[in-house]
């Protein structure tokens, strides 16, 4: 029996590339976050770093995003996220009215796909993100008001079963890797 593990045998975590300080955000920055957890998950090699929204092909700069409600009826019937586009209740639609739901889709499918590669069962993701949010998102207003729910790719790694957090719940994701 092992007491310590090598590196390489350590539980990997997707990581929203704009909190590792990468420029892919829509407006073209980075939500870099100066954090000591972060630092040690890169030098162990453990962070697999991922933007959902540039692999599904979008660009950087691009337009703001958020999720609407396909029929308005529909959106009182059931909350309008992630989920309700994986379920083409909804879509992502950018402030110029263009429809990005295909994109935020295949880029959700591609971070699923790295989590199985990588057998990976926590992602921190960018909170309030159309993508990432786990926990609030944008209502589709473009008019700053959130509500509950989350981002497409944080709705469909959630449903594969992998714990999805934010960057302001580092530590209660360091708290659900060391259990």
């Amino acid at each position: 029996m092992r007491l310590f593990k090598k590196c390489e045998d350590m539980e990997k975590i997707l990581i929203s590339a704009c909190l590792l300080g990468q420029p892919v955000r829509y407006d073209g920055k980075s939500l870099k976050q100066q954090n000591t957890l972060l630092d040690t998950w890169t030098k162990q090699n453990r962070v697999v770093s991922f933007c959902p929204e540039v692999a599904g092909g979008l660009s950087t700069p691009r337009e703001a995003a958020e999720i609407i409600a396909i029929d308005v009826s529909t959106s009182h019937s059931q909350a309008i996220d992630g989920t309700a586009v994986l379920k083409a209740v909804a879509h992502v639609k950018t402030s110029n009215e263009q429809d990005v739901s295909a994109e935020f889709i295949k880029g959700a499918q591609l971070a699923l796909k790295q989590c199985q590669q990588h057998n990976i069962q926590f992602a921190l993701l960018s909170a309030r993100s159309p993508s990432c949010g786990n926990e609030k998102i944008y209502d589709g207003s473009f008019k700053g008001q959130l509500i509950d729910g989350q981002g497409v790719t944080a709705a469909l790694l959630s449903q594969h079963g992998i714990k999805v957090f934010n960057q302001f719940q580092l530590e209660a994701l360091a708290e659900a890797i060391d259990k």
